[in-house]
Parts: structure tokens; C-alpha cells; sequence
């Protein structure tokens, strides 16, 4: 199905996140001439409330809908607020998936998450191991909200002949990230918190967990090379990984970040806190082989980039714990 870059309308919920802004800048670099990148709450629009949906779908009337806008939040928010990850993220899911059908969108694509693979995956994980297991424990609620709207879209194909397709991204980082506490993962945490240390003189630095789980990381301008990749050439109803395809244990990455940032602090390791997943890294292949989409950029130069945009900046860190909730894309 073939998107036309002058006549197709493209909505991107979560628009003026972390990753829709790169994704609305690359699809309008494109050639792209009707993109709209809608906001969240932070804007004052709540894609939970049924009527802002409706309005949304009736003002711009998209042909394509890509769903990006999420409750996010690293280990500490995962814990404390499980219940608000599953609802909220549910409840905007469902609400823009049924109205894109009704409104006979040509095209859906979500945003998944590698938290939705269970715990005990063997790696590199496949998605047809997706349902083969429970998730991790401390961020299953946020894993299984966004698999329930993987097997809607799966459902509604079925029912409906609706076309919905399902990416699965790993951990993104870059230039842009969102570096509040209550809402970033890994990379923006830890370069927050080499930079507070940095900047205060601290001689050691807390770092929850053994470093011995490993992570996949993606640098988020490829993450949304992706997207618009899929959006031209995807049409099936397999969910797709979105990955590098390279494993990188927590250790590592910190010595790798405490280097860029020239930080030679002690790492402590609190071990009485969770790793989450023991172990993340994707199997890649079908993203290549379906839409000819492969990772370009390395993880050190990737985070070079990240270091010399944010190096200016002045890093808090808080206790996650001690926070609200934080609000959607």
C-alpha cells in the first residue's frame, strides 16, 4: 500500500516527544507535505479523554496514523505507579486504534516495547517468542499493555481488514532525551547522573543494580529511519523488531559514559536493587529483510553526539521515588 507524499495526511501521536520530533523532522526532509505531530498532556491534550481523540480524528482526518505518544518511565517509576503504566497506556491505545478504524485509516503503525518479551527469552529475542512468557516483573504492566494493542491490531485485521502494523524499538538514546528522573531510561539516567556528580565534585557515584544485566541500545534518528521505512514498505501483520542487534552489558556502558564525560568517580553498585530483565539484545533480521531498515550509527558515536549536546547542561537527580508520576508523551 503505497503512501503518497503530497496527498496522504501522516498524525503522529506523541508528536513532540523525544522520538516524534526526529520522525516528524525526517518525514518532512522527505518530501512528506501533510505531517502533523500532535502533543500530550503536557500540552494540554490528553489522548485518555475520548472526545480530544474524536476531535483529533475529525480536525485532521489522517490516511496514516503512527502511535508513538506512551507513559514512560524507567525501574523505580515502573514499580511504584504499575497500575497507571497498564491503564494509561491502554486506554490512549485502544482509543486511537478503534477510532483510526473507524475513520478507515489506510495505515497504523504502533510503537511496542522490548519490555513485552518475557523475562527468560532466549537472546537474541524473536518475535515469535513474544508470548511465550511473563514479562519482567518491575515493568510487566507497560510490557503488557502495549502487547494487548499488538494483539488488537492483530484482532481487527483479522475482523476488519485493518491495516495495523507493530514495531518493537530497544532502549533509545540521543540528542533531545528526556532527562527527568521520573520518565527516562537508561542512558539519560546514568548521563544525568555522572553529570550531577561531575558537576558537584562527588568522588564515588550510586548506581542501582549488579551492571551485570546487558541492554540493546538505539540511537533514536536511526529508531525513526525505521519508522518511516516500515510506514513506505511494511503491510503484514508480524510484529518487527527495531534494534542494533548488539548487546551491551550496564558496566560497560557506564565506564564507556564516565569516559566521554570525563568522570574518574568510584561506581558503587547497590545490589539490593532490581536489574530488571536479566538480559536484552534483538534479533534484527526481519527488520532487514522486510523493509531493508539496519542500525547505521555505533553506540560510542551515538553517544558522543549525546554528550557534546548535553554537556552544557546543568543535570538534577532525585530519587525517582520521591516524585509523581510523570505525564504522557
Amino acid at each position: 500500500m503505497e503512501i503518497s507524499k503530497s496527498e496522504d495526511t501522516i498524525l503522529i501521536t506523541g508528536g513532540r516527544g523525544f522520538l516524534g520530533k526526529k520522525l516528524y523532522k525526517l518525514l518532512n526532509d522527505s518530501g512528506y507535505e501533510q505531517v502533523i505531530a500532535m502533543g500530550g498532556t503536557r500540552d494540554g491534550f490528553d489522548l485518555g479523554e475520548e472526545a480530544n481523540v474524536g476531535w483529533m480524528f475529525d480536525n485532521y482526518d489522517p490516511d496514516v496514523v503512527i502511535h508513538l505518544a506512551a507513559r514512560v518511565g524507567g525501574i523505580g517509576a515502573n514499580m511504584k505507579y504499575p497500575g497507571g503504566f497498564l491503564y494509561e497506556n491502554l486506554n490512549m491505545g485502544i482509543k486511537v486504534i478503534e477510532e483510526a478504524r473507524q475513520h478507515e485509516c489506510k495505515k497504523f503503525i504502533l510503537a511496542g516495547t522490548v519490555c513485552s518479551y518475557p523475562k527468560n527469552c532466549p537472546v537474541p529475542f524473536k518475535e515469535d517468542d513474544l508470548w511465550n512468557g511473563y514479562p519482567e516483573e518491575t515493568n510487566a504492566p507497560y510490557g503488557i499493555a502495549k502487547k494487548t494493542l499488538m494483539e488488537m491490531l492483530l484482532a481487527y485485521r483479522k475482523q476488519f481488514d485493518f491495516n495495523g502494523i507493530s514495531l518493537i524499538p530497544v532502549n533509545m538514546y540521543g540528542p533531545g532525551d528526556n532527562y527527568d528522573p521520573r520518565a527516562s531510561h537508561v542512558i539519560p539516567a546514568i548521563l544525568s547522573r555522572v553529570g550531577y556528580a561531575k558537576a558537584n565534585g562527588q568522588k564515588s557515584m550510586e548506581v542501582w543494580g549488579s551492571g551485570k544485566a546487558t541492554r540493546e541500545f538505539l540511537y533514536a534518528d536511526d529508531c525513526a529511519r525505521a519508522v518511516m521505512l516500515a510506514m513506505e514498505r511494511y503491510n503484514e501483520a508480524d510484529p518487527v523488531n527495531i534494534g542494533t542487534g548488539i548487546e551491551t552489558n550496564i558496566k560497560d556502558l557506564i565506564e564507556l559514559i564516565c569516559e566521554l564525560m570525563g568522570y574518574d568517580g568510584e561506581i558503587i553498585w547497590n545490589d539490593k536493587k532490581p536489574d530488571g530483565q536479566p538480559r536484552r539484545c534483538l534479533d534484527v533480521g526481519r527488520a532487514e529483510e522486510k523493509f531493508g531498515f539496519t542500525a547505521s550509527t555505533s553506540l560510542r558515536e551515538g553517544l558522543e553526539k549525546t554528550v557534546e549536546w548535553c554537556k552544557d547542561w546543568t543535570f538534577y537527580h532525585k530519587d525517582v521515588n520521591e516524585l509523581p508520576p510523570t505525564e504522557r508523551a
